[in-house]
């Protein structure tokens, strides 16, 4: 691998003896000058494809070596190093051995050395070298992060963040930094280090599977309300967003979680509905990924907390009970069930025409869409305007017949509707005749004890309130 002279050098390659030619390498970056270790460890590199693995293994701490010379102040023999080990751990790819034993050669610590020098050192340029280099290695094996980071290696990625100015190598560093956010500490000193903006960038850039390792964290960053806020801040809703309309499968759900998480946050729902995410969730909805559907009915729950995004999404649901397949449909109507628990969106439901087509869903649906209806029947029964509503459209002689169904879910949901149209003296008559029924008494006394249980707790933390502020008048 004794490149002095080039010619036959190369005619050497076309069929070499490949331990003849290692141990030429070995002879050459023993006792070779530097002009001479550069070019062969360049050379070594223009034909890494070729070299059997074996051979590869053993030059691998012959180049990790290379990284901690000390006779070279240009630093041109690490260069070539890293440029080599960048080659070899490329063509290890996914299955990642090559990676791996540069991690056991001490390859992540000399780079984070060079790194850790100061600029003027080494050209720009080179710390780019450094950088590939380390991004083959986090790329290529994964559990070299764990070291990385604990070498501090996160930090030494910020600050390089912090002082390289743009560029089409800068993604190299944002991808290293979102495979390290695998990794729950990591994540901790990008919250305490001010890095959390280059997390949203790296979930802007790079290739997708390092941008939806930056989603991933940003959701899980994103738990608390100072993360949250240094999220929001960084431009973290238009870049969940787009990775949410473009993205694969996979990084739909990511953003689609991470977007729930943040808008969690109440002063974030306005950012987040007007950034485009409801018809997006909507979508969600009615695919055919179960996580997604339960995804799309969280963060439905959240958004709708405003009264003008309950109108939006109650809308939205309409559309798809008049149109969406059963699937989707039994996902609108658990959406239905949950909006129904929000005063304001009580009338919401009843003014998007969603009563009409619950009505005839019960009618002619199968018996899951019945019990999946029942549900968000009960619950908007407690209004007394849906209470009409319901009626007007011949809703009670149904849930009285359904207190004979063989399905417990469906008789305990018609039985608590009941219960609420009994007591309401303008339906009272209607129902009568259910009230002797064993169900409905069942239901009556259950909702009676959950009722005094309430009370009770209510009772309880009041004197609990009471007595500590007796104790301390001044809790401040």
């Amino acid at each position: 691998m004794d490149p002095s002279d080039t010619e036959s050098g190369s005619r050497g390659f076309e069929n070499p003896d490949w331990e003849t030619e290692f141990n030429r390498f070995e002879e050459a970056i023993s006792s070779g000058p530097a002009p001479i270790r550069v070019r062969s460890v360049l050379k070594l590199s223009d034909f890494s494809n070729r070299v059997p693995e074996c051979f590869l293994s053993s030059v691998i701490p012959i180049l990790a070596g290379l990284l901690r010379v000390s006779d070279d102040p240009n630093r041109s023999v690490q260069a070539a190093a890293a440029h080599c080990l960048f080659c070899i751990a490329c063509r290890g790819g996914e299955i990642g051995g090559f990676a791996m034993l540069m991690g056991r050669c001490g390859v992540t610590a000399g780079l984070l050395g060079l790194l850790l020098e100061p600029n003027t050192t080494n050209s720009h340029e080179f710390r780019r070298v450094w950088v590939k280099c380390l991004w083959s290695l986090v790329t290529f094996g994964s559990s070299i992060r764990i070291g990385l980071a604990r070498l501090g290696g996160l930090e030494i990625v910020i600050r390089e963040l912090n002082t390289w100015e743009e560029d089409s190598s800068r993604w190299y560093l944002l991808e290293i930094l979102s495979a390290l956010t695998t990794i729950r500490e990591s994540r901790r000193v990008l919250v305490h280090t001010g890095g959390v903006k280059f997390l949203v960038e790296a979930a802007k850039v790079g290739n997708l599977a390092s941008r939806e390792r930056a989603c991933h964290a940003i959701g899980l960053t994103g738990t608390t309300r100072r993360a949250r806020r240094m999220l929001v801040e960084a431009g973290v809703i238009p870049a969940l967003v787009d990775l949410f309309r473009d993205g694969d499968e996979k990084a739909k759900l990511l953003a689609a979680n991470a977007l729930g998480i943040i808008s969690a946050q109440t002063e974030y729902i306005r950012p987040v509905t007007e950034a485009g995410s409801i018809p997006l969730y909507v979508e969600l909805l009615s695919g055919r990924d179960p996580m997604g559907k339960d995804i799309a009915e969280d963060v439905f729950c959240i958004l709708a907390v405003a009264e003008g995004n309950a109108v939006l999404i109650a809308e939205e649901l309409v559309r798809i009970l008049r149109e969406g397949d059963r699937e989707a449909k039994f996902a609108a109507c658990d959406v239905l069930w949950d909006l129904a628990g929000y005063s304001h969106s009580v009338s919401v439901i009843r003014e998007s025409g969603a009563i009409p087509l619950m009505i005839e869903l019960v009618r002619n649906g199968s018996r899951e869409f019945r019990e999946r209806i029942s549900a968000a029947i009960s619950q908007l029964s407690y209004n007394e305007n849906d209470r009409e509503a319901f009626s007007d459209s011949g809703m009670i002689p149904i849930l009285i017949e359904w207190l004979g169904d063989e399905s417990e879910g469906l008789r305990d949901n018609a039985a608590e509707a009941l219960i609420n149209f009994s007591e309401d003296q303008e339906h009272y008559a209607r129902v009568r005749e259910a009230i002797g029924h064993p169900v409905f008494q069942s239901m009556q006394s259950r909702l009676a004890r959950i009722r005094a249980s309430h009370e009770l707790m209510v009772r309880s933390m009041r004197r609990v309130t009471i007595d500590h502020l007796s104790r301390d008048p001044d809790p401040l």
